[in-house]
């Protein structure tokens, strides 16, 4: 049995965010072979000795569905004009007294500075918090990834500190930043907040 919400399909405006499907596979393929360089730097890694994980679209979409029916990740594809252009990944998710969860994304470089990536996740933070059940999201980004640094600012998340060594990622063991929200800092929703930050900072 799935746990609640999941499966969902949000929308807003031309984006929305969406399980995966088979159909994604050859878009997904060209998608990711030509952002290679775009998001190398900044793709989780295996450390020496540990167990390899899923290589193929067909292989990495089976154990995410896996862990969804399992209720530790809720994994969205993020479409533009119900076209596939990145991913949007819950994870780590807690229940128990805890009920938070971890959030990754990204994005088509084709595709970045028009407010995809921003949207997509404010998408899945109120899915989270509304549906979902659960009560704090945690973003880490590292200190170099200019572009994630512009997605975290533009929805207004907390600032936690600094994790030293946090996550293997390209390679080796990376320091990252730490931001967060909890369900009572968004009583509107992140969608909501999200328009009025942008608002806001268009005036």
């Amino acid at each position: 049995m799935s746990p609640p919400g999941w499966p969902a399909s949000l929308r807003s405006g031309r984006v929305g965010i969406r399980p995966f499907a088979w159909r994604d596979a050859g878009t997904w393929r060209e998608v990711r072979s030509r952002n290679r360089g775009w998001l190398g730097p900044w793709e989780a890694t295996l450390p020496p000795g540990a167990e390899r994980i899923p290589q193929s679209f067909r292989q990495m979409t089976r154990e995410l569905n896996r862990q969804a029916k399992a209720g530790r990740t809720l994994p969205f594809a993020i479409t533009w004009d119900d076209r596939l252009v990145g991913q949007v990944t819950v994870s780590s998710i807690s229940w128990g007294s805890s009920r938070s969860a971890s959030i990754g994304y990204w994005v088509d470089e084709q595709m970045a500075g028009r407010g995809i990536t921003p949207l997509a996740v404010a998408m899945a933070i109120d899915h989270c918090f509304t549906t979902v059940g659960l009560h704090r999201v945690e973003v880490a980004v590292r200190p170099e990834n200019v572009a994630s640094l512009r997605v975290v600012d533009k929805l207004g998340l907390r600032r936690e500190g600094e994790a030293p060594r946090y996550l293997h990622i390209d390679g080796a063991w990376r320091d990252h930043l730490l931001f967060a929200i909890t369900r009572e800092e968004v009583p509107d929703g992140m969608v909501a907040r999200l328009a009025v930050l942008s608002h806001q900072s268009h005036k």
